[in-house]
């Protein structure tokens, strides 16, 4: 006589784990995502008597570059120095960038790594503009006219391989923009943030922000010669570093404050 065979109680189902709480702050990095070795920066050690982050508040890290192509000075370092301590709130902290390809993104990394901060807005110069230009866009490409700081010129080489081809900017530009201008302040969404270090600087600090899993919104702010750097070249377009302050204080304080962009025409019409 067969007999039947006592089934198994049922186990209860395990609960999926959840993923973590927007409250924590931070993204959880990609487990295939590609980074390469140049973008991969590990923290630095730092000393037991450093405030941890939460006991300071919220931080803005604001960079500038290095003087390049034989200027004396570089308005977006000078900017940077004149900032202030204090933004909408947030604790201004800036950093100087060597305009080189490779390293500029490694010190930025390290200053993120160092700072978590809320928000990191990154300046450059472009000789030759005659407004203030918030970047939408960062392509994955070098490719170097002139040579760097440090001699490198790369053309038509990639960023980060298997990264994205571009970034768009975290921040929200079109209300930047018009924050900017309200602070008199002439500017413009950009386009095109170019192909050389700036741009450089854009995609890698994306790049690093996406697969680190920091929480911190980033974009980039191109700025016109200075007016003292305009002395010997003709005719071309200069704005006073003061106008600039107020334009990228007034830029900050709208990235603070606008979580979503405003749905404004800004579009080039060419």
């Amino acid at each position: 006589m067969l007999r039947r065979r006592r089934k198994t109680p049922k186990q209860p189902h395990a609960e999926p784990a959840r993923a973590p709480s927007a409250s924590t702050g931070r993204r959880r990095a990609r487990s295939d995502a590609y980074v390469p070795p140049e973008l991969i920066i590990k923290p630095a050690r730092h000393e037991a008597h450093e405030t941890p982050r939460h006991k300071n508040g919220e931080i803005v890290l604001v960079t500038g570059f290095e003087p390049f192509g034989g200027e004396k000075v570089n308005p977006s370092w000078d900017i940077c120095a004149l900032l202030g301590d204090e933004i909408a709130g947030m604790r201004v902290e800036t950093c100087r960038v060597p305009c080189e390809f490779r390293r500029s993104i490694a010190v930025v990394a390290d200053a993120i790594e160092r700072l978590h901060p809320l928000l990191v807005i990154c300046i450059g110069q472009a000789g030759g503009r005659a407004r203030l230009g918030v970047e939408r866009v960062a392509l994955n490409v070098d490719d170097a006219r002139t040579p760097d700081n440090s001699g490198a010129q790369p053309v038509d080489e990639l960023i980060a391989a298997n990264g994205p081809p571009a970034y768009f900017a975290s921040v929200p530009i079109k209300a930047m923009a018009a924050a900017m201008r309200a602070a008199g302040a002439p500017t413009e969404v950009s386009n095109s943030a170019g192909t050389y270090v700036c741009n450089h600087l854009m995609y890698g600090v994306l790049h690093y922000l996406a697969e680190s899993g920091h929480r911190a919104r980033a974009g980039f702010i191109h700025v016109p010669y200075s007016e003292e750097q305009v002395h010997d070249k003709r005719d071309a377009p200069s704005m006073a570093i003061a106008t600039m302050v107020s334009g990228v204080r007034a830029a900050i304080a709208a990235a603070r404050t606008h979580r979503h962009d405003l749905k404004i025409p800004e579009g080039a019409s060419e």
